[in-house]
């Protein structure tokens, strides 16, 4: 009985407590409830389930090309009825460089309904996982995937020489790597390519991410050898001028990306002579991922940034 007792005074003062203190309290809890968020959201891309869609008429799905020996290195092509001379998008996934699809319909639909029809291949590739495949192995695979999907366009009505590259979250991180560092592709086989666009990465620059508050996430991928760290950080790695990049950027999380990781990116990317340019989007992000191809301002600028890079959209 006086257990009862006890706890019940315990719960009355806790809420007059809470009362009393609503504002500061619910600000806090609604940042944690936002952080984890964040985090969960970050760890598995932003990618939601993967679920069957329809297609645009007349579209065709070649499914789990492959393009090297592991069962990881495969794609799947999307591409429109009558395809001819087709400019390609090249889609990578994220999911914290450890988990993630290319069929996730966050990564595809909304893009494939909104492209196809405008005449667009779309394609999404897989690549190989922590803990078997670091993010440097990593970036590697989406560059011989990209090489292949270069070798394959004709076959798919497409032009080898019209792709534009696009990744969020880890799969943002590895196009922005293989974009600042080119010799990587060239290595893998890969032609030069019309441009870049980064859907929400917060890891431009890895020694920045590593030495200050950071998920858990980082910690796994990176690790702490710094000397990796300058490897796998496209900030690092970029010292000439590249092809065109756009970051998108959410302003909804916590870590700030816009400000702290891709502005500073892009600044030093104009300064070496490219063109490149931030895009803030009020959304999170897992929105900038599935958002992107809806009716919006959003896709709208992501598609002037494409026809700058000769896309008719």
């Amino acid at each position: 009985m006086k257990l009862l007792k006890f706890c019940g005074a315990f719960l009355i003062l806790t809420c007059l407590y809470q009362t009393a203190n609503a504002g500061p309290f619910l600000d806090k809890l609604k940042a944690r409830m936002a952080e984890r968020q964040q985090g969960t959201e970050a760890d598995d891309g932003g990618m939601g389930s993967s679920q069957s869609f329809t297609l645009p008429a007349g579209a065709t799905l070649k499914s789990d090309i492959p393009y090297g020996s592991d069962k990881a290195q495969r794609m799947d092509v999307y591409i429109p009825q009558n395809a001819q001379n087709a400019p390609v998008i090249f889609m990578v996934h994220g999911g914290g460089w450890k988990r993630g699809d290319k069929a996730m319909n966050r990564v595809v639909e909304n893009k494939v309904n909104r492209w196809l029809p405008k005449g667009i291949i779309f394609v999404s590739t897989n690549y190989r996982m922590l803990p078997d495949a670091d993010p440097l192995v990593q970036a590697n695979d989406v560059a011989l995937a990209l090489a292949k999907a270069q070798s394959l366009a004709a076959s798919w009505g497409g032009d080898s020489k019209r792709f534009v590259i696009m990744g969020h979250s880890a799969g943002a991180h590895l196009v922005a790597l293989i974009t600042a560092s080119p010799s990587i592709a060239k290595q893998q086989g890969a032609q030069p390519w019309l441009g870049t666009v980064m859907l929400d990465s917060a890891g431009y620059d890895i020694e920045k991410v590593m030495t200050s508050k950071h998920m858990g996430l980082y910690d796994n991928a990176f690790g702490t050898d710094t000397s990796f760290w300058h490897k796998a950080s496209p900030s690092d790695q970029m010292t000439q001028k590249t092809v065109p990049m756009l970051a998108v950027c959410s302003t909804q999380r916590k870590d700030q990306p816009c400000p702290k990781q891709a502005q500073p990116f892009v600044d030093k990317a104009v300064a070496l002579g490219t063109k490149a340019s931030t895009l803030p989007e009020a959304l999170s992000h897992g929105e900038i991922n599935e958002n992107l191809g809806l009716p919006s301002d959003y896709t709208d600028q992501v598609e002037k940034f494409m026809r700058y890079l000769g896309l008719s959209l």
